[in-house]
């Protein structure tokens, strides 16, 4: 049975099981995420070693994204949280960091998943995605029409 540490102050460190750690993230998404302008959740709930989510990214206000709103899948192997999860976009978009003929977030161009941390978090990629949205080099980036999918 896997198992993940988790430090706390003092030096110590306590196991956490894989899906405890997931099972507290879902709880935070379901919750829901701040302004709302993200959210996340199971894709299939009989999924017993929850691999498949469903993420959502409203577009950041004065952006190219402004209004927009973008379904990801995220896939969280069994090596999550040590191995950060695959993301890919269904809706299309043109950002720097997302191959344009499938929507897969390249790791190498997104910090957050190519200088993975374990305390990371799925929310952390969800939130990371929709600042980079508003960066300067995203920001003003001609974008596909609205609501168009990757096949």
């Amino acid at each position: 049975r896997e198992r993940h540490v988790m430090a706390f102050g003092g030096g110590g460190s306590v196991e956490v099981p894989r899906n405890f750690r997931l099972l507290e993230e879902l709880e935070r998404g379901e919750k829901g995420i701040g302004d709302g302008s993200v959210s996340y959740g199971m894709e299939d709930v009989d999924d017993v070693l929850m691999r498949s989510w469903t993420g959502t990214i409203i577009g950041p206000m004065n952006t190219a994204h402004d209004g927009r709103i973008y379904g990801l899948k995220i896939y969280c192997d069994l090596d999550y949280p040590k191995k950060p999860p695959k993301v890919r976009f269904l809706t299309k978009i043109n950002m720097n960091c997302v191959d344009s003929r499938n929507g897969n977030v390249i790791p190498s161009a997104f910090h957050v998943l190519g200088r993975w941390k374990m305390n990371y978090r799925i929310e952390t990629v969800l939130v990371e995605l929709r600042r980079e949205m508003a960066s300067s080099s995203n920001r003003k980036l001609a974008q596909p029409t609205e609501g168009s999918s990757y096949e």
